[in-house]
This record gives structure tokens, C-alpha cells and sequence, in this order.
């Protein structure tokens, strides 16, 4: 049996730089470095106080500012660039972290760091719905019954009764953002109400009003704090607007001359409709500021998300599909339960700790269904660690396309690979 220190082992990435030692005056800026031709999509750097985000990028999801079974050195050793974290999650430890310096030091993670804003949890509660459908769900996206919800959406913010904590809160834009800068991450986002598919165009006219609204109050109150801990926090405004291309490119165009550092692409809507949604959004944003592709992470999603404008991403598939046996290749998605007797390494073409120590399909089964509690931890570990490299490493390759200039021949190429095998075996 390996042992857990063999986990650990360095990557070399394609783009030299120290994410660590830059140090932007405590600022935030954007520079692009090269545009795909005839698309939307670019790649470039993003300066924050904390370190370079060199962009497209993906940020790891550490909901409660560590990554579950990964620690920060490991994430680092597959050259993780920045780190998610759950608004919503860490409210009631915001002081303590403001006390601790912030997010990065609070953390030990010290590299860039960006907080969602808690509508989408606190929206959730309310009609329980998802954000990305496919074709053939979209008949079953029905909001909950009203007596059901445990969210409140008003004009000041969003009631909500908080089932962790089993009590009555409150959450609108200036609580938003009075959290998120005692949480005191590189950047923030807005607060904004999400819709769900089942909602009507008119609702969502009026959401996106009141959503509008509330990235004014954002503003005001974010410029009131975002440089209490010493270095300038970022603001980044959300677009909703659901699947209509009019909301999308009118919000675009409103949020474009407020003074947000930024923009998160989010909402509810069907997975086909992706590619043209981004489409609205970046055609009517300011082309020198960063975009944020709220919680995708799959292969095509990401690179339609690219080539239309995006420059960062999140979610928290990655590691939650490792966890449930899910594992992800070059040639497509591997499902641990096939392969009880295999010799085979995950993926003979991946760079990753896991691979390159020599981790068998069989041994990781064995692990996962293990009842010994360390072994199935040191699973969750490698399988993390495999999945979180496999998304990052597409970054880097598509990052570097860009700049090469063939990524249209790499997306196609990396598209085919993937989806041949994954469509025949999983799907």
C-alpha cells in the first residue's frame, strides 16, 4: 500500500510565474494578452492582490475556505491558481476571519480567493430548483408550492429560514456585502435574484429590475468597506435574464456602466442555450474587464464558455463526482465500479500525483468500497486530487492554444477524444 505522503508531487506548468510573489499595489486589474480570432474568448491575466489568475482559468471550489479531503499544498502541486468559497456558508465566521487578515491568510491557501454572494443558496431554499438543465428535464423544473418555500424575496433582500442553523435570517445586498468584505476575498459577487426556468418572462423582467437595483446598493455599500483589511477587494456585477436575449443584452448594457470590476455570467437555463447566452452577455460587456462563469465545469461547457468570452469558471463537480466513483479521463468519464480487477492506471496520459505515482483503476475501486474510514479518505484524496488536475490541465492546454493560436483545432480535437469514449460507455 502507498503511503499518503506519496500524494504529493510537482507539476511543471507551461506559463512560468510566481502566483504568490505578485503584488498589484493591493489592486485589482485585468490585462489580455491574446484574443482567439473572430470569437469572443481571450487569454489573459488577472492581478489581484493575492497573486496572478492567468486566465482562462478554473477556481476550485472550497465551500467553507478548504477543499474537502485536498489540502492547500496538494492543491497547489497541481497548480491550482484560486480558491471559490461559499459566502452563504462562512457569514457566521466572518469576523473571525476578518481578525485572521482574510480569506487567503484565514485559509493558509495565500493565493487569489473570490466569494459568491449567498443568493444562490438563500434563492434555493425558496424554490429548490437547479441551474442548468438539460433538454429532456426541462418539463420536470417546476418551483416549490409557496407554503413549501422557506425563502422570501423582497425588495430589501431575501428572508429566509435557515435550515442548518434552524433559525429565521435575512440576506440583502448591503448584508451581502458587508460579509463578504470582513470575509475579505480578492473578489466578490453582487447580490442578485435567481430565477428558475419555471419562472415566466414577465417574473423574470421584474427579478432582473430588482436584481439591477440591487447591484446599485452593491456598489454603494461594497465601496464603503472593500478596503478595510488593507487591500482593495473587487466587485464583480451578476447577469441574470434568464433564456431571453433582450433581458440579457439590456441588463449587460446597464451593469456595463456601473463600476464593477468585473462580471458573473449566472442564472438558470438550458444547457443548449449556453453558448448563445454568453454571446449576449460579452458582446454588450467591456471587453478589458474579467468574466465569471458561475458553476459549470463540463469539458464542452467550458469550452463553449471560453471561446464566448468567458475567463473563469467554478464548480463543485470535480471533487464531488470522485467522491461517487466518477473519474475523468482524456478518452472520457470512468465509472470505478466497472473496474473491481483492473491493473490499469486512471489515465496513462495525465500528469496528476495519482497517475504519476501509479494508482491502479482496481486499487481506487478497492479503496472507495473499502470500510477501513482511512482508506476510503485517502480515495476521496487521490480521486480529488485526479479530477481537480484533469480540469485545470485543460485550462492550461487551452490557455496555451490560445496564445499558439489553434485553439478552434484544439477544442475540436480535445472534444472529440472526450465524447467519443464518454458517450459510449457512460452516457
Amino acid at each position: 500500500m502507498k503511503k499518503n505522503h506519496d500524494i504529493i508531487n510537482q507539476i511543471v506548468i507551461r506559463d512560468v510565474i510566481d502566483l504568490e510573489q505578485y503584488q498589484n499595489n493591493n489592486q485589482f486589474s485585468f490585462e489580455i494578452t491574446k484574443k482567439i480570432p473572430g470569437k469572443l474568448g481571450r487569454a489573459g491575466i488577472i492581478h489581484t492582490p493575492h497573486g496572478d489568475i492567468l486566465t482562462p482559468a478554473f477556481m476550485t471550489v472550497g465551500t467553507n475556505g478548504e477543499v474537502r479531503f485536498v489540502s492547500m499544498e496538494e492543491l497547489k502541486n497541481i497548480n491550482a491558481q484560486a480558491m471559490l468559497s461559499n459566502g452563504y456558508h462562512l457569514r457566521n465566521r466572518s469576523k473571525e476571519i476578518a481578525k485572521a487578515g482574510g480569506l487567503a491568510k484565514w485559509s493558509h491557501w495565500n493565493r487569489p480567493t473570490l466569494t459568491d454572494s449567498g443568493g444562490f443558496q438563500v434563492m434555493s431554499l425558496g424554490s429548490g430548483i437547479g441551474k442548468v438543465v438539460s433538454m429532456e428535464r426541462e418539463k420536470e423544473v417546476v418551483n416549490a408550492e409557496e407554503k413549501d418555500r422557506l425563502a422570501r424575496v423582497t425588495e430589501d433582500g431575501v428572508y429566509f429560514y435557515d435550515p442548518i442553523l434552524k433559525k429565521d435570517d435575512f440576506i440583502g445586498p448591503e448584508e451581502s456585502m458587508r460579509i463578504q468584505c470582513e470575509i475579505g476575498a480578492d473578489i466578490h459577487m453582487a447580490f442578485d435574484e435567481l430565477t428558475s426556468l419555471a419562472d415566466s418572462y414577465d417574473y423574470n423582467v421584474e427579478a432582473l429590475e430588482r436584481t439591477e437595483r440591487w447591484a446599485k446598493r452593491s456598489l454603494e455599500e461594497h465601496q464603503k468597506h472593500c478596503d478595510d483589511l488593507g487591500y482593495h477587494q473587487a466587485l464583480y456585477g451578476v447577469l441574470q435574464g434568464g433564456r431571453w436575449e433582450d433581458l440579457r443584452r439590456s441588463t449587460a448594457k446597464k451593469l456595463a456602466k456601473m463600476d464593477f470590476d468585473g462580471y458573473g455570467l449566472g442564472g438558470a437555463f438550458l444547457k443548449e442555450d449556453l453558448g448563445e447566452i454568453l454571446r449576449w452577455c460579452c458582446e454588450e460587456l467591456p471587453e478589458k474587464k474579467p468574466r465569471h462563469l458561475l458553476g459549470l465545469s463540463r469539458p464542452d461547457d467550458i469550452l463553449i464558455g471560453i471561446t464566448m468570452g468567458a475567463d473563469t469558471f467554478d464548480c463543485v463537480a470535480p471533487t464531488r463526482e470522485a467522491r461517487h466513483g466518477r473519474i475523468y479521463t482524456k478518452f472520457g468519464n470512468l465509472r470505478l465500479a466497472k473496474y473491481k480487477d483492473s491493473t490499469e492506471v486512471l489515465d496513462p496520459s495525465c500528469d496528476c500525483p495519482t497517475c504519476k505515482n501509479g494508482w491502479t483503476r482496481g486499487e481506487l475501486r478497492r479503496m472507495w468500497k473499502s470500510e477501513n474510514l482511512e482508506e476510503r479518505q485517502q480515495y476521496f484524496t487521490l480521486s480529488s486530487i485526479h479530477n481537480l488536475r484533469f480540469i485545470i490541465r485543460l485550462m492550461e492546454e487551452a490557455r496555451k492554444a490560445i496564445l499558439d493560436g489553434n485553439f478552434e483545432e484544439y477544442k475540436e480535437q480535445f472534444l472529440k477524444d472526450y465524447y467519443h469514449t464518454s458517450q459510449q460507455e457512460n452516457h
